[in-house]
């Protein structure tokens, strides 16, 4: 629509069929052309056209998506313009969408950036060029956000193959914090197989939001909420409801401290906006009483909160004040109420008072400090009264006497008590505590024997998930216990491995309690399992804490504060080393450069990271960088490893190689002491290495940490989690790549295909696999894959994939018949039978269709025809197929019998060009020609061919004759296979006559081969049979014999059977005339069919006349040719069908050296097809998908 004063038109509808135009002209007759003759101008006509369609589409959208009703109009219609686009399903949803440039080369496009859960899609049409990329974030190596002098403020994203230029954004740090996001759901999905779920529970926004859709606020929300976690170490599942800027009034130096509230489900949370100056978190289920206190002018809007350790806080310049009450008093009603006998509790850890009163459901009464009246007292345990439990730290109970105590160390000991006693008094005691830079500086100076268990537990947030999981550890206990697998096999390996040096670990109660702590976690996360330095951080755990507050220290320590560290590939350990790199460059950079020469950092930064220095530093030492991690998190461990890296340069930079630097580091950690531990010191078991006469020098733990904090205190936890994101892609980006080659390495001696084809394989394999857990949510293989598997079975893809790989990759398109065959390829490679295949099943699968000579592929041929790849009801579906041919006639001994049009015995001359179209495009009419015998008998012969592939793998090297041979029911389906295999070939003509003339041939042989087999036994019917010969047989068999000896010409191989078999012709019985039809009448010795030669005539114009369609046959060749079988009988010409002898069969051999003889099928089979080209024509189909075809994985394309 366009007005005469406008230069704008206005498209009102577009159709791309006449079909599709004139629906649309009728509506507009219909709907519109009729009322716009009331408007007086075109300007209202316009507006009011416009009003209507857009009113149209608004309907539309709204019918379309009732799910997503939060979404924006403007929003929707741009997911429905990506989705058209781009040819996303309607699964794919759109995240957000921003304006942009795209750079190729030096030019900009301008267009639209589609952010995707899965996918990275840009759209630009400009000047008549288009522009269209689709990346998946699962391929994104890099992201970098930053400004050149070519490209002004851009954001850079990286694959394996490419880097692309994106610029020009309204607000370039939303769309780059999104963008990181989206890649990091990936980098989990890839490495953990977590597939993006959106939190449908959000609340409604209070005011309407324009353009950002429900799954952005999903995404902001979850980034928020692990901020919060992180910040206040919450347990994974808590949710931030929300957060309000106010004041906290300290009493301990009487401020009003500004910073911001936050409020969940469980917690009050405060942090200051100075970073050190106050940390504040309140549990609801310490809550008493929360009340709006009297507005003053000192105290605007104050909120007071009491809790049951008589505390009470006091928040002001609250804006939201009765809001923020009313959410608050919702939670605490949702709050369970605890049970008298809670296991919240006062500590009362002191040096007066050894023991630990506990309220665990678990728990025993404290024991004596002897180690043996603790052993002897036998409390109640998990282990079947084999152990008792440690119902407290071992070291308290393993604590030899030590002069230490009455000494200066003792002295110095009770110093630091006192002085965290005073400090409980002032900040509060519990998870209630203020915790400020004081907190800190006690931490750092060492956390007293008798109170590190309690602050352990606390500053790691760990205390908050034992409280609110009341025998939780009990329960695990109970539930692992005597159970055996993987992972405590591994765990009963290093038990005695665990701090051996240390009295606690020299007995079975340290042991047991060991085992117990580990095996429970192991069932609590069979992700993880267990991994190597898990025993040695949790036997220092036990040292300090009874065994449940070791094992949610262990959880916390395990999927909080070190994420991803201990799973099968210390994913978490390897991001962290490449932060501890990065940080080297940035602060060390004279020390950088020697280190990646010499690769030491790979090398010591795993040992250094995964086990908290515990196993490279003596033990007095290491316990107080444990105490420092507890609070401070990763940011302390970094800090002290480039502590220590800047106290070693001089030497380091005069290393040699990397066994001399590791001397160095190893020598330099040996001797780092904690003069002030109570404890006698324990052996390090780490090699004293020392350097000629000299002796070593020692270092002050207490130095180091002093030292790290005054040289690198200035790195932030903000900081350290974006460097996380962006080494957790390059890490992850490197262990797929490695993986590939591990894989591509373990399957290519047995293949046939190059390294390079293999890698293609695998990258098509791969994002196969992906794709189901994208967007098929109740596929087997999305099933989360089991980390601990070899690379080899990591991936893994069902039939359903597997057909869509085979349609696009095979050689042997089959037409409508490819997934049948697909189907059979993938029975016959899932050798376990759990309905999945692995990479190197597929790649065998394929190498048998594109490698080997012509013997190879026939052989993977023929294999598909025979069980277990031929399904029993592929051969059953006969009775569908009786309208094609005569009536049916039930005879005696209850078998139905159905007639068949043609025999194939010597009473019979039979065009093979004819026959085999008969025999192969009856299926085409939805009849089948064979079926199997009864099945009485077919499990025997199944459970024979199943005998015969077990002797076959077993087998190093199959040879042809170790092949079971093929009944009459597989050959037809073998023919009909090879039938639709040459459908569309440039020499299908050539290759129709071939396969027919082999076939005819086979099915003769066959015939022989069953005469031979059962002559013996039927000696005495032959001369019977002989006398009784039907005329038209006999007038018949000139043409059969000369048929027969043509074929005997062109293969000499079946030259004595050919022979054999005319001499014995005319003396076949009515059983050894096997016929073939539409069915499947069963037992032996039934009669011929007796049938006129006009009821001849119009059988065979039912069943195989009107079947020549493919232009392979003239309809006459079939007329002139085929002479069927007529047989006269009594006057009440009754029609009885005829059975298929399961006696029949044909061998591989006799297969192969009939193919021979026919030069098209040699030349079909042994031309070569490049896989490469199949691959790279499939990732350019893929990209046409529709939303209402089955789904696929896009690929970058430009």
């Amino acid at each position: 629509h366009q007005t005469q004063d406008s230069q704008v038109y206005w498209a009102v509808a577009c159709g791309s069929s006449r079909k599709e135009i004139t629906k649309h002209w009728e509506w507009l007759e219909n709907n519109l052309l009729q009322t716009l003759s009331i408007f007086d101008n075109e300007e209202d006509i316009t507006t009011f056209v416009k009003g209507k369609i857009h009113g149209i589409i608004a309907e539309e959208n709204k019918n379309e998506q009732p799910q997503s009703e939060e979404d924006p109009g403007k929003f929707k219609e741009a997911e429905l313009k990506m989705r058209k686009q781009f040819g996303m399903p309607e699964v794919e949803k759109l995240v957000n969408y921003y304006s942009c440039s795209y750079w190729k080369g030096r030019v900009p496009r301008q267009g639209w950036l589609y952010l995707t859960v899965n996918h990275l899609c840009f759209y630009s049409f400009l000047l008549g060029k288009e522009v269209t990329l689709v990346i998946q974030w699962v391929d994104v190596t890099q992201l970098e956000k930053n400004a050149t002098l070519l490209f002004p403020e851009c954001i850079k994203v990286s694959t394996r193959d490419s880097e692309l230029y994106f610029s020009m954004f309204l607000n370039i740090n939303e769309t780059f914090k999104l963008m990181e996001q989206l890649a990091n759901i990936a980098m989990r999905q890839l490495l953990d197989n977590e597939s993006f779920l959106q939190d449908k529970s959000l609340p409604k926004p209070r005011k309407p939001l324009k353009n950002i859709s429900a799954l952005k606020r999903d995404l902001d929300a979850r980034a928020k909420n692990e901020c919060y976690r992180a910040t206040f170490r919450l347990p994974k599942d808590e949710c931030l409801d929300g957060h309000t800027d106010c004041t906290l009034w300290t009493p301990f130096n009487k401020m009003h401290i500004p910073g911001q509230m936050f409020v969940s489900n469980n917690y009050i949370c405060f942090a200051s906006k100075a970073e050190e100056a106050c940390h504040l978190i309140i549990p609801l289920r310490e809550v008493t009483i929360v009340e709006k206190a009297d507005s003053s002018s000192v105290l605007p809007s104050p909120l007071s909160i009491s809790t049951k350790s008589k505390m009470t806080f006091f928040f002001a310049n609250l804006k939201d004040r009765d809001f923020l009450v009313q959410r608050i008093s919702d939670f605490l009603q949702r709050t369970p109420s605890k049970k008298p006998c809670s296991i919240e509790r006062e500590w009362k850890w002191n040096l007066a008072d050894p023991g630990c009163e506990s309220d665990a459901p678990y728990s025993v009464s404290p024991l004596a400090v002897s180690p043996t009246s603790a052993l002897s007292n036998r409390p109640v345990n998990f282990c079947a009264g084999e152990v008792p439990t440690a119902s407290q730290g071992l070291l308290k109970l393993f604590r030899r006497n030590s002069e230490e105590l009455l000494g200066p160390k003792g002295a110095k000991e009770k110093m630091k008590e006192e002085s965290w006693n005073i400090h409980f008094s002032e900040y509060g005691r519990g998870m209630c505590m203020y915790r400020t830079a004081k907190t800190r500086g006690l931490v750092q100076k060492g956390i007293p024997e008798s109170l590190r268990g309690e602050l352990w537990l606390l500053f790691s947030g760990a205390w908050n998930e034992m409280v609110t999981h009341p025998g939780y550890y009990a329960d695990l206990v109970e539930k692992s216990m005597g159970k055996y697998n993987l992972a405590t096999e591994e765990i009963e390996r290093d038990l005695h491995r665990s701090m051996p040096e240390h009295p606690a670990f020299q007995n079975e109660l340290g042991i047991a309690a060991l085992r117990r702590v580990l095996t429970a976690y192991a069932f609590r996360n069979p992700t993880i399992g267990y991994c190597q330095a898990m025993n040695i951080v949790t036997s220092v755990l036990l040292l300090y804490c009874n065994e449940e507050e070791a094992f949610w220290l262990l959880v916390a320590l395990c999927e909080r504060m070190l994420p991803d560290y201990y799973n099968t590939r210390v994913v978490g350990a390897l991001v962290d080393q490449g932060i501890f790199e990065e940080l080297t460059r940035e602060y060390l950079p004279q020390l950088s450069e020697k280190m990646q020469d010499l690769g030491v950092i790979s090398t010591i930064s795993l040992s250094w990271f995964l086990t908290l220095f515990l196993s490279v530093m003596p033990f007095e030492s290491a316990v107080v960088i444990v105490d420092c991690f507890f609070y401070e998190g990763i940011k302390f461990i970094l800090q002290v490893s480039l502590a220590i890296l800047d106290a070693n340069m001089e030497k380091l930079l005069q290393c040699c190689d990397e066994g001399e630097a590791m001397t160095i580091l190893g020598r330099y950690l040996d001797n780092v002491v904690n003069r002030q531990s109570i404890s006698p010191p324990i052996p390090h078991l780490h090699a004293l290495l020392t350097s000629g006469d000299d002796p070593p020098l020692e270092i002050d733990i207490f130095e180091l940490i002093k030292t790290s904090y005054e040289k690198f205190s200035n790195l932030k936890a903000d900081d350290i989690e974006q460097m996380r994101f962006k080494q957790r892609l390059k890490v992850i980006q490197s262990l797929e790549d490695t993986a590939k080659k591990s894989v591509v390495r373990a399957v290519s001696s047995d293949i046939g295909f190059s390294i390079e084809e293999l890698e293609e394989l695998y990258v098509v394999f791969k994002a196969k696999y992906l794709m189901s857990c994208y967007w098929g949510n109740n596929r087997a293989a999305a099933a989360r894959r089991d980390q601990s598997l070899p690379y080899l079975e990591q991936y893994r893809i069902d039939m359903e994939q597997f057909k869509e790989l085979f349609i696009s990759l095979t050689p042997w398109s089959c037409g409508a018949h490819t997934p049948v065959l697909a189907g059979r390829l993938f029975r016959l490679l899932d050798e376990n039978r759990d309905s999945l295949i692995n990479f190197k099943e597929f790649v065998t699968g394929m190498s048998g269709m594109y490698h080997g000579d012509l013997t190879e592929k026939l052989k993977v041929l023929y294999k598909l025809h025979l069980p277990p790849a031929l399904n029993p009801e592929e051969t059953e579906s006969a009775l569908e197929a009786t309208s094609y041919f005569t009536e049916d006639v039930t005879t005696e001994g209850n078998a139905t019998l159905l007639p068949l049009p043609l025999s194939l015995g010597r009473s019979c001359s039979i065009n093979p060009c004819a026959m085999i179209v008969i025999l192969c495009k009856a299926w085409s009419h939805g009849g089948s020609v064979l079926r199997l015998p009864d099945k009485g008998t077919s499990p025997q012969d199944y459970r024979y061919y199943l005998r015969m592939w077990a002797k076959e793998k077993e087998s190093k090297k199959e040879t042809i004759k170790d092949l079971p041979k093929m009944s009459q029911e597989q050959f037809i389906e073998l023919c009909k296979t090879l039938y639709n295999m040459f459908s569309e070939d440039p020499v299908e003509q050539e290759l129709y006559h071939a396969i027919a003339t082999v076939a005819s041939l086979l099915l003769r042989i066959g015939e022989v081969g069953k005469k031979f087999s059962n002559r013996p036994m039927r000696k005495s019917e032959d001369c019977k049979t002989n006398n009784t010969q039907d005329p038209v047989s006999e007038e018949e068999s000139p043409t059969s014999e000369q048929s027969q000896n043509s074929a005997v010409e062109q293969q000499p191989q079946a030259d004595h059977e050919d022979k054999t078999c005319g001499d014995a012709q005319p003396e076949k019985t009515q059983q050894e005339n096997q016929t073939l039809g539409d069915g499947s009448g069963e037992g032996q010795g039934s009669p011929l069919q007796l049938l006129s030669d006009d009821e001849t005539k119009d059988d065979m114009s039912m069943s195989s006349y009107s079947m020549v369609s493919t232009g392979s046959l003239q309809c006459e060749d079939i007329a002139d040719d085929t002479v069927l079988v007529g047989c006269e009988g009594s006057s009440s010409a009754a029609r009885y069908g005829s059975t298929i002898d399961t006696d029949w069969s044909i061998s591989f051999e006799q297969i192969l050296a009939s193919m021979l003889t026919e030069t098209a099928l040699v030349n079909y089979f042994e031309k070569k097809v490049n896989i490469l080209q199949k691959i790279k024509d499939q990732k350019k189909v893929e990209r046409q998908f529709s939303s209402s075809s089955d789904y696929e994985l896009s690929s970058v394309s430009g």
